[in-house]
């Protein structure tokens, strides 16, 4: 592009810091739908009909928004200043950059926006004990694959907190403790996913994984392998995918599946004095999710949260 001192300012200039679908982004590729890592569903705004002046207010269109979505971001501009009809006009020598700036800030899920609330997002545990497998899947749904990618582009993460229920019965009930333990707050993001906890044995490392990267397969996040001695074949892990692919799903299901190879003896009468009664046992296992979603305080026009949740499966043998 020509926009540079001395040159006359086009049309097509304008819009295509407006509307430009490559890189250099304009405003509407990732403030409005946009496409991929890019997009918050915001309003767009209007490009110039070919031939016509660029007004003030067109400008100030343009200034506006990009002024609402670095709030958002928490991003420094130096182009966005208000002008006014009658002034002389001016390059805005940083305006290129400031658009690229805030494009990287959204194709990188916005990391520094701290307009973020949080909602309980379900819940589901085993409806008792067990000693094979326990297996929990619950669903967090978006009303439009824009809503959804805006959600994570903006900030949005859902948080994944393994839980144990129940009476500790026996070191095995310990064990699956420590491993929920280790993982903490376990959150998936737009571009990674984080986890708050440490320690047990890492046997799968997926934390690079994001919203973006996931497919219609279930792909591991997180899978830990508990390091006591005797229960080394214990094992928890969260796995994610989407019903389609990122730029078209609506749907994301977050999986925790836990097993229990390791074996214990069963006391039975009149040998139970001072021993569980039960130690064979895994404890009833929970999966909660918490949505945390990107509000409207600091620029964007609405909170973009999901539309429902709900359990998918919960089974344990």
């Amino acid at each position: 592009m020509a926009y540079v001192a001395g040159d006359t300012i086009l049309d097509n200039e304008y819009n295509a810091f407006v509307n430009n679908s490559s890189s250099p982004y304009g405003y509407n590729h990732f403030a409005g739908p946009g496409a991929g890592a890019y997009g918050l569903n915001q309003a767009t705004i209007s490009t110039v009909a070919a031939g016509n002046t660029i007004t003030a207010s067109q400008w100030n269109s343009l200034f506006t928004g990009m002024a609402n979505i670095a709030n958002h971001t928490n991003d420094t501009l130096t182009s966005t200043a208000a002008v006014s009809a009658g002034n002389t006009i001016a390059i805005k020598s940083t305006l290129i950059a400031d658009l690229a700036t805030l494009a990287a800030s959204v194709a990188a899920g916005s990391p520094n926006a701290t307009a973020i609330s949080s909602v309980a997002a379900g819940t589901s545990t085993n409806s008792g004990t067990w000693n094979s497998t326990s297996n929990i899947e619950r669903s967090i749904t978006f009303s439009s694959n824009n809503v959804m990618r805006a959600f994570f582009n903006g900030g949005g993460y859902i948080r994944c907190n393994p839980g144990t229920s129940g009476t500790t019965d026996g070191l095995k009930d310990t064990v699956f403790q420590e491993l929920e333990a280790a993982f903490g707050n376990l959150d998936i993001k737009a571009q990674a996913s984080t986890r708050s906890g440490s320690g047990e044995t890492l046997t799968t490392n997926g934390l690079a994984l994001g919203f973006h990267d996931l497919t219609t397969s279930y792909q591991t996040i997180l899978k830990l392998t508990s390091n006591n001695a005797n229960y080394t074949t214990n094992t928890m892990e969260i796995n994610a995918k989407l019903n389609a692919a990122p730029t078209s799903a609506t749907v994301i299901t977050i999986q925790l599946y836990s097993t229990d190879p390791a074996d214990d003896t069963t006391y039975t009468s009149p040998n139970t004095s001072g021993v569980p009664a039960n130690p064979n046992e895994a404890p009833a296992i929970s999966l909660a999710l918490t949505e945390f979603y990107p509000n409207n305080t600091q620029g964007l026009a609405a909170n973009i949260q999901s539309s429902s949740n709900a359990q998918v499966a919960n089974t344990a043998t």
